[in-house]
């Protein structure tokens, strides 16, 4: 590796912390309604939060960037060092995580009130190993299938991912990388497993 791509791995971590910093949910909702989303609802910037109080347009919309949020900088880290081996692997954990800090804690909102970090992980996996995001998918659906909650849907993804990676990549870097996020994940849904207990978490149709 020469010296320019050299000096753009450190470029890169902060890149992907801020791209993941932007809060596509509620910039969205504020150039498109009155709403500023962090009152409204959950509170939270996320997909589910704005679909559910500003619709399903915005939703999909607030989805698509929040997925692009991780994937961007994951796969100009992949170009830049390859996916195989030790070392390119943890530069491409470290760019995910940064990728997913950045969406958890995003500093143009005094880095408080992130989203779950459901779809930014999704984004950077998907790259990753999209093997391992299709069966992550496919526990997310099944779960929402049989509990009717986003939020059930998003925790089995999170506890199916780090087991999916680790078989479809053999890898025990990118599958200490999926366990890490999968916590953070787990952490930031504390508000929801608790609702899950009390029985009063949103259902997605009534």
């Amino acid at each position: 590796m020469d010296l320019v791509n050299i000096l753009k791995l450190p470029a890169l971590v902060i890149f992907a912390y801020m791209l993941g910093s932007v809060p596509c949910g509620f910039i969205l909702t504020k150039l498109f309604t009155t709403l500023d989303i962090r009152q409204k609802g959950s509170g939270n910037i996320g997909a589910t939060n704005v679909r559910r109080i500003a619709g399903n347009r915005l939703g999909i919309i607030t989805l698509a960037g929040d997925v692009f949020k991780g994937a961007f900088p994951v796969y100009l880290a992949i170009k830049l060092t390859g996916v195989n081996g030790f070392w390119a692997e943890i530069y491409i954990s470290i760019i995910a995580v940064s990728a997913l800090l950045g969406h958890l804690f995003p500093v143009f909102l005094k880095f408080k009130g992130g989203g779950k970090g459901v779809a930014t992980a999704a984004g950077c996996f998907i790259i990753i190993s999209p093997i391992a995001c299709f069966f992550a998918l496919l526990t997310f659906i099944m779960f929402i299938c049989l509990c009717n909650r986003v939020s059930v849907g998003s925790l089995g993804a999170a506890l199916m991912l780090p087991v999916a990676v680790w078989k479809a990549t053999n890898s025990k870097v990118l599958a200490i990388c999926a366990a890490f996020i999968s916590i953070l994940i787990y952490l930031r849904h504390i508000e929801n497993i608790k609702r899950l207990f009390s029985g009063t978490e949103p259902v997605i149709r009534k």
